[in-house]
């Protein structure tokens, strides 16, 4: 493609405006569609399913299907509530930290259409703290070493009867990031800020004994699902360099270029509308909650002997409907651009003919929707206890993560940065449909649990968990790689009608996406599309997640 522009911009016979125009077209077009591919962010937080709703289930390694854990059971196997007797409460407290951080070395001959002195080259993000939503209100503006989120559970059971009613309050799902302490973070373009939770607040369920060996259970969790990002963007795509070259050699320093007026504007932005693949375009900020979002757990809970138990639960998902609002700030560059093309004689015809935007303002604001899917998934567990003083439990689960195919979300009006993307064929500006391409698997947990004295109860945990991110999906907002969770706690029962759980666990991964592998994060492909804020670097990074949680019951 650019052959034969090389070829004709030293021709007498013609501007090289004039030829410079496609490219530009292109480059910009670049930029903006891949400022559209950014919008699935949400994805990222998607894979955390169990990591903060019950103290029991974590000290287990979440294998508790089978030996589901009191009131929790609502979540992990509502047929667990059959087992419950009497009234009783149960008061519940997490705190959690993530930590991640990713470092970037250039790839095998790194270049960018003609540019090489990338400033994130050799750098490595810095600190990362959490931040809250509080539904209702949004997110405070607090930058935490962690999270706490306590909650409370009831169940009541009349003497005698085989039904058992509950409900309770939990975070059945959270991703939190927030890395805005040190401007210059080179994470900032793939998140500056990223809360996305699940936040049951009332959780309407039912055991039913059925016999001494067999009980079903079901429940509503009904729950607060928010979304928030907040990131800065640049495209340090091939064809924006090369075009941005292409700039540097034919506009004037000053920005004045008459035959450039009489042609298509290219240079008509000045220094600020000068275009790089390394610069800072814009910002990108959403936020939206779903405030009401039901969904069903069905369970089945097998006990035919107390050394064996065999349990199954079905978590359904939902096509969680969000709404909020957006706001786009455009840096200079992309905006002096768009300005001098339109300012020029013959760059209003050419934006026209391609359905380019008239101007981009420097902010675009308004309300938006969305379709995430939350999905279902399916658990099925034993429970062996050969001899008294020690229980194994074992589980598989599989979670329908391949529902995120795509992701869709729908504008209040025209976005103008998304108009320029109509040259790669996205027609409507004010809606966007992205896809993801993630994967359904089975996972295995392990729990163990020792009882060297009859108030006492030991548990061990160990969850190795395949990540349904592919390699070539993987980027800062999703930094789930394959992990392993080991947890440890304890049950003392303080007297016949009150016990407290401790527990505490620690999970960890890695990833390395070399160069040019990842096109969710570091493709340098000349069309492409995708966003890549670290086009062209090797990203290596890992994540940690710690939890401490203490749980009280109580029976009335």
């Amino acid at each position: 493609m650019f052959a034969p522009f090389a070829s004709r911009q030293t021709s007498a016979s013609m501007p090289a405006s004039a030829f410079a125009m496609r490219p530009a077209a292109l480059a910009v077009a670049s930029a903006l569609a891949a400022c559209a591919a950014l919008w699935p962010l949400a994805t990222q937080a998607a894979l955390t399913e169990n990591l903060t709703t019950s103290v029991v289930a974590m000290s287990l390694g979440n294998a508790v299907t089978a030996d589901p854990p009191g009131i929790a059971s609502i979540h992990f196997n509502p047929a667990g509530l059959a087992r419950l007797t009497g009234d009783s409460e149960s008061i519940h407290n997490f705190v959690a930290s993530i930590r991640t951080s990713a470092a970037l070395t250039p790839g095998p001959n790194f270049d960018i259409g003609g540019w090489r002195d990338d400033p994130l080259s050799n750098t490595r993000t810095g600190p990362v703290r959490q931040i809250m939503f509080v539904p209702g209100y949004g997110v405070p503006g607090w930058r935490l070493p962690a999270v706490a989120v306590p909650g409370v559970g009831m169940a009541w059971n009349k003497a005698g009867s085989p039904w058992t009613f509950a409900t309770d309050s939990y975070m059945s799902q959270a991703m939190s990031l927030d890395r805005t302490t040190d401007p210059n973070d080179p994470g900032q373009y793939q998140g500056r800020q990223e809360q996305i939770q699940r936040l049951v607040y009332l959780s309407p369920s039912v055991g039913y004994k059925y016999s001494d060996t067999l009980r079903f259970g079901v429940s509503v969790p009904i729950a607060h699902a928010a979304f928030v990002v907040d990131t800065n963007m640049r495209f340090p795509n091939e064809l924006l360099g090369v075009f941005g070259q292409l700039q540097k050699g034919w506009c004037p320093e000053d920005g004045g270029n008459i035959i450039d007026v009489l042609g298509f504007g290219v240079c008509g932005g000045g220094k600020e509308g000068m275009v790089s693949p390394f610069k800072k375009a814009a910002n990108m900020r959403l936020e939206m909650t779903a405030p009401f979002d039901p969904t069903i757990n069905l369970g089945v809970l097998w006990e035919p002997n107390p050394r064996f138990a065999l349990g199954v639960v079905y978590q359904g998902g939902s096509k969680t409907h969000y709404t909020g609002y957006y706001q786009f700030d455009t840096e200079p560059m992309l905006r002096n651009f768009v300005r001098g093309m339109n300012a020029s004689l013959l760059g209003p015809i050419a934006g026209a003919t391609l359905g380019f935007p008239s101007s981009i303002p420097a902010t675009q604001k308004g309300n938006m929707s969305a379709i995430i899917p939350f999905p279902s998934h399916l658990q099925v567990g034993i429970k062996l206890r050969p001899i008294s003083m020690l229980q194994l439990n074992v589980d598989a689960s599989y979670a329908r993560w391949s529902e995120w195919d795509a992701l869709r979300f729908q504008f209040d009006q025209s976005i103008k940065l998304l108009e320029v993307a109509r040259l790669y064929g996205i027609p409507d500006s004010g809606k966007l449909v992205i896809p993801r391409g993630y994967k359904s698997l089975v996972n295995f947990a392990y729990g163990l649990q020792l009882f060297p004295f009859d108030r006492l109860a030991l548990r061990f945990g160990f969850e190795p968990r395949k990540t349904s991110v592919p390699n070539d999906k993987i980027d800062l907002l999703a930094p789930l790689p394959n992990t392993k969770l080991l947890s440890a706690g304890l049950n003392f029962k303080v007297n016949k009608n009150l016990d407290i759980s401790v527990t505490g666990s620690y999970m960890k991964g890695r990833y390395n996406v070399p160069a040019n592998t990842d096109c969710n994060l570091n493709c340098s492909n000349f069309l492409n599309i995708i966003y890549n804020p670290y086009a062209g670097q090797n990203v290596n990074g890992d994540i940690h997640v710690r939890y401490v949680g203490f749980e009280i019951n109580k029976r009335f």
